[in-house]
C-alpha cells in the first residue's frame, strides 16, 4: 500500500483533531482582523491560497492569493499594515521562505501554516506525510482558513460536518475516471476552480498523465475546443452560483465525445465542498497511479534522470 493511500485514510480523524483546537486560527484571526491579507503559497499551497482567499473573503476580509515566487521577486508582497498568511507543508521552500523573513523586517503580522514539527509554524497541520504527494497537509490547511474564517465572523456553514462528508467520499466506490488516451481536464466554479487545479496537479505528480485543471470560464474560452473522442472531463460541482454553467459546460465537453465525469458535492455549502471534491480529485489521482503501476509517492524519482535533476534545483 502506498504511503499516499495511507495517509488519505487519516485524514477524517485529523480534520476532527483540528476543529477540536480551534485556538490558534482564533488568535491568528485577532492578529489579522482589519489588514489587507496576502495569501502565499506554492504548488499545492498555491491552491490552497487561492480557497483560504474565497473564506477569508467570506468574512469581509481584504484577502488576495500571491504565488511565492512572485512576492518574493516582484510583488505584492505584505508590508506594514498587511497581513501574511505562508502556507508551506515543511516551512523549507526557497521562496516562501524569502517571503516571510521580508513580510517581518518590513513590520507586518504574519501566521504561518504548516505541519507539525516546521520551523516558524505559528498554526500546524498534520505530521509530515510519507508521500511527496500531499494530502493531508492540503486538507488540514484549508481547515485551518475555515477555522481562520469562521473566527472573523464568516458563515461557512456546517463545519463541523466536514470531517464526516469527506470520509464519505473515501468509503464511497471509486469516482471510476480512468487514465485517457490522450487529456484529462478537470473544471470547477468559484473556489473549486482551484480544486480542478489541485485535482490536475495530483495527477500530473502521481502517474504522469497529461492534464490541467481550469475555471469553468478559461475552459470554455480556449481549451474546450480541443476536448474530443478520447478525452475525460472531470466536472467538480460544488453548487453556488457557476453550477448551471458548470453543467451547461459538461454537457458541450459530451456533444464533443468526451467522457465526462460529474461529481456533485453540494453539501453542506459551496465554500465547504472544497472539503469532500479535494478528496475525490485525490482518489481520482491515486487511482490512476495505481492503474498504471507508477509510484504516487516519489514525485518521480523513480524515473531515469528525474532524481539527479532535483537535486541540481533548489525547491
Amino acid at each position: 500500500m502506498s504511503a499516499m493511500r495511507e495517509t488519505m485514510a487519516t485524514q477524517p480523524a485529523l480534520l476532527r483533531e483540528l476543529l477540536a483546537d480551534p485556538a490558534p486560527p482564533e488568535t491568528a484571526a485577532k492578529r489579522i482582523a482589519g489588514r489587507r491579507v496576502l495569501l502565499v503559497g506554492t504548488g499545492t499551497s498555491w491552491h490552497a491560497a487561492n480557497q483560504g482567499a474565497w473564506l477569508l473573503r467570506a468574512a469581509g476580509a481584504e484577502a488576495w492569493p500571491v504565488q511565492a515566487v512572485d512576492a518574493a521577486d516582484a510583488g505584492p508582497r505584505p508590508g506594514a499594515g498587511d497581513a501574511l498568511v505562508l502556507l508551506s507543508h515543511r516551512g523549507t521552500k526557497r521562496y516562501t521562505s524569502t517571503v516571510l523573513e521580508r513580510a517581518r523586517a518590513e513590520g507586518a503580522e504574519t501566521v504561518v501554516i504548516s505541519g507539525r514539527g516546521s520551523p516558524d509554524a505559528d498554526i500546524e497541520t498534520s505530521e509530515p506525510e510519507r508521500s511527496s504527494a500531499f494530502t493531508a497537509s492540503h486538507l488540514g490547511a484549508l481547515m485551518r482558513l475555515a477555522q481562520i474564517a469562521v473566527a472573523l465572523g464568516a458563515d461557512l456553514g456546517r463545519i463541523g460536518q466536514v470531517p464526516d462528508v469527506v470520509e464519505a467520499v473515501l468509503d464511497a466506490p471509486a469516482p471510476g475516471v480512468e487514465p485517457p488516451e490522450r487529456l484529462l481536464e478537470f473544471v470547477g466554479a468559484g473556489p473549486n476552480q482551484w480544486t480542478a487545479a489541485e485535482g490536475a496537479l495530483k495527477v500530473r505528480e502521481t502517474c504522469y498523465v497529461a492534464t490541467e485543471g481550469l475555471s469553468v470560464e478559461q475552459l470554455l474560452h480556449g481549451p474546450s475546443v480541443a476536448l474530443r473522442e478520447g478525452d475525460t472531463l472531470v466536472a467538480l460541482n460544488g453548487g453556488g452560483p457557476g453550477e448551471g454553467r458548470l453543467l451547461e459546460i459538461a454537457r458541450l465537453a459530451e456533444t464533443c465525445g468526451a467522457r465526462v465525469h460529474t461529481i456533485a458535492a453540494t453539501y453542506p455549502s459551496e465554500l465547504l465542498s472544497i472539503f469532500p471534491l479535494t478528496a475525490a480529485v485525490q482518489r481520482i489521482a491515486l487511482d490512476c497511479a495505481e492503474s498504471l503501476g507508477t509510484n504516487p509517492d516519489s514525485f518521480g524519482r523513480d524515473l531515469p534522470g528525474r532524481a539527479e535533476a532535483l537535486e541540481a534545483i533548489e525547491l
